[in-house]
């Protein structure tokens, strides 16, 4: 079980109420794409203790398949992944035209892994595995919360 360690004043509160309604406006939907069940899971309910709505995907084929780009804020993707990983992921959305915001995550360490994430315009790169804080830094980075 993953324990919160962020405090309450850096957790997005977009379940903002309008005379008694939730403002839809405010909500914000993180798509998370791992090949790993049990870091998805583990990310999802990470995510959501944040006051994100969350979608999960198990490939980003799943993902591209089902249409997520168009119905996401940000995107949590593996760097590693069969067949289509993150890499590839963000050059497939950066020629449809997507600047949806990617936080790229990765349990190898290589040489100018960096640099290929910048170069595809990552916000943020995390190793696995991460620490919240550094997640909550990433999403409130691509949200610009």
């Amino acid at each position: 079980m993953v324990q919160s360690k962020v405090t309450a004043a850096l957790v997005p509160r977009p379940r903002l109420r309008i005379q008694g309604k939730i403002d839809l406006s405010k909500i914000q939907l993180v798509a998370i794409i791992d090949d790993d069940a049990s870091v998805r899971a583990t990310t999802d309910s990470l995510v959501r203790s944040f006051g994100y709505v969350v979608n999960t995907f198990a490939s980003a084929e799943e993902f591209v398949d089902g249409g997520g780009e168009g119905s996401c804020d940000c995107i949590i993707t593996d760097f590693n992944m069969p067949r289509m990983g993150g890499l590839d992921l963000i050059q497939l959305l950066a020629d449809r035209g997507s600047t949806v915001p990617v936080i790229m995550v990765t349990g190898r360490s290589e040489p100018g892994l960096d640099a290929k994430a910048a170069a595809g315009g990552v916000v943020g790169l995390l190793m696995k595995p991460f620490e919240e804080d550094a997640l909550i830094r990433c999403l409130e980075k691509a949200l610009r919360i």
